[in-house]
């Protein structure tokens, strides 16, 4: 894909939308949806079978052993963010035509050689990073955390081990994403989502039988599983592919001059890089957070309604951000119509739309669909998440708080749905020098963050609620950023984006009132006994179908018009 032009270069003349550019960016359209609905029946099986696995590992876990096993993955996901997420991005943003200065049949292979040959510098650089991250980990713990979590060290480097064999998927993984091998996707991370789970709840059990202190152990032996099987599925589908298209998964010259790398790749990744140290912060900076200014059992409560409260995150809205970024990135790798061109501009949209009217359509029927499902989410499920968690997890994380912050992580799940397709959506078309001005604005939202940390945890000494509160700061500041930017970018190139388009109907919304206000009238106790909070949650669904009946009328013209565009990409 190319990398979008600022401006100036956007302004000059282009022809017009032809009908074979209309219907290739219908069939790749077609291709990314198909892809994000296998992501996203990915997301459903694997995250229902770690959800089954982490039910029973709860049983033998601490909040204290839960908050350190966490803190690992920070380490983990930190070594493998910085290694590979800006080189992902970049690639996502290039032309895979522009790749090889070469003419001829071979250039679309050279373009896969590029790509795989960008692969092993998240290789290189997850090394350092393994030590460096590691280093300053080891050094931040108390000798009390130390005392209290077994294994902590020697967990630590099977850690280190599980990134680096992750990573050397990574040139294989890059290549198939660019050709849209969703299914190879699939099949990857289904075995090794398997094979996490089987050696994480067999070595706990395998301890608990045996009376050994594993502490952190069996969530280090289930990541390395969960590396291996990538890296076997990734290295057996590649191979395929390279055979098909002529290139091979070692590096290569992409160039007759003995060239191995993409320069402008390279450009933009370095770019991207600033950007990605502070998404990470303000992704993984509640954890951060946490451990400075909370204890073990504080992180543990913490990620416990993390990991339940993110968990419609992770299964739907995850796919869709980054199947969206590469359907705008392809939809708007170049420029259609001339901004200043109304003439044009009418002719095109005459014939067909362009590009830029196409994503705001797709844009804002997207961020309407989340909010009608932040309708759902708000009114019910903060009664409904302490009845789950006392079922799912047992009784004795209630009495840590846990319920209560899961209740309040409800209210903010819609802001990671929004506040991530706003800023796929900036990632795709944000020129160099729209990207550096990100990465200031997000170095202030993370100070932002800090400060509002600071006086929940350690002023009100709210625990893991504060967090909750601190994060819902954080990304309305970051929501607010990104729809500035998207409504400018839409208006520079003649497209209205009325954010007025998005908002429910007033029915609706006077429904979720209605409907939030019963559930809270019923005086639900999660102290019960198993029949009592299934009746409960009976009659909260009860109330919740009255409710999706009342929404589901009051937007039919919305739902009837999605329904129709999927079904019409789908006949593509």
């Amino acid at each position: 894909m190319g990398a979008p032009e600022d401006v100036a270069a956007a302004s000059k003349p282009e022809p017009i939308v032809s009908a074979a550019s209309t219907t290739t960016s219908t069939t790749t359209s077609t291709r990314l949806l198909r892809g994000a609905s296998v992501l996203i029946l990915l997301q459903i099986i694997s995250r229902a079978i770690t959800f089954i696995a982490n039910q029973v590992l709860l049983r033998f876990l601490t909040a204290q052993l839960l908050g350190v096993s966490t803190q690992l993955e920070v380490y983990y996901l930190s070594v493998i963010f910085f290694a590979r997420e800006s080189l992902r991005v970049a690639i996502q943003r290039q032309d895979s035509s522009s790749f090889s200065d070469d003419q001829g049949s071979k250039k679309q292979n050279n373009g896969a050689q590029a790509v795989v040959n960008l692969g092993y510098l998240a290789i290189g650089l997850g090394f350092p990073l393994s030590f460096f991250f590691g280093w300053l980990y080891l050094n931040s713990l108390s000798t009390s955390t130390l005392a209290s979590a077994p294994n902590l060290v020697v967990a630590l480097y099977i850690y280190a081990l599980a990134a680096i064999v992750e990573l050397l998927s990574e040139p294989a993984f890059m290549v198939m994403q660019t050709r849209l091998q969703f299914s190879a996707r699939a099949a990857a991370e289904s075995i090794a989502t398997f094979l996490r789970c089987t050696i994480t709840l067999g070595s706990a059990v395998y301890g608990a039988r045996r009376e050994l202190s594993l502490g952190v152990l069996p969530f280090a032996l289930g990541q390395l599983g969960y590396g291996t099987g990538l890296l076997l599925v990734y290295l057996h589908s590649g191979s395929g592919l390279a055979s098909r298209e002529n290139f091979s998964l070692l590096p290569r010259p992409i160039s007759s001059s003995g060239q191995y790398l993409h320069p402008p790749t390279l450009k933009l990744t370095s770019s991207l890089l600033s950007q990605s140290v502070l998404k990470h912060l303000l992704t993984q900076g509640d954890t951060f957070l946490v451990s400075i200014l909370s204890s073990p059992t504080s992180q543990g409560v913490y990620a416990l309604a993390n990991n339940y409260g993110g968990l419609l995150a992770r299964l739907v809205f995850q796919p869709i951000e980054e199947s969206s970024r590469s359907y705008f990135s392809r939809l708007l790798s170049s420029p259609s119509t001339p901004l200043s061109d109304k003439s044009s501009e009418k002719q095109t949209t005459e014939t067909a739309p362009t590009p830029e009217k196409t994503a705001s359509q797709s844009l804002l029927s997207l961020l309407k669909s989340y909010l009608l499902l932040s309708l759902i989410i708000t009114s019910l499920a903060p009664v409904a998440a302490p009845l789950l968690l006392s079922v799912v997890a047992g009784k004795q994380w209630l009495t840590s708080g846990a319920g209560a912050t899961l209740s309040l992580y409800t209210y903010y799940i819609p802001l990671l749905a929004i506040n991530g397709i706003t800023e796929a959506f900036v990632s795709s078309v944000a020129t160099e020098k729209q990207v550096h001005k990100q990465s200031a604005w997000m170095g202030v939202f993370s100070l932002v963050f800090a400060s509002a940390g600071f006086i929940t945890l350690k002023v009100l000494d709210m625990g893991a609620e504060g967090l909750v509160w601190a994060n819902g700061v954080n990304m309305a500041c970051r929501i607010v950023w990104c729809w500035g930017f998207i409504n400018n970018w839409f208006k520079q190139r003649g497209v209205e984006a009325d954010v007025r388009e998005v908002l429910p109907s007033g029915v609706g919304v006077g429904a979720a009132v209605v409907a939030g206000s019963l559930v809270r009238g019923l005086h639900f106790t999660s102290k019960g006994g198993v029949k009592e909070v299934l009746i409960g949650l009976g009659k909260i669904a009860g109330v919740g179908v009255v409710f999706l009946g009342v929404l589901a009328f009051s937007e039919r013209q919305f739902l009837l018009s999605a329904f129709q565009a999927i079904k019409g990409r789908r006949q593509v």
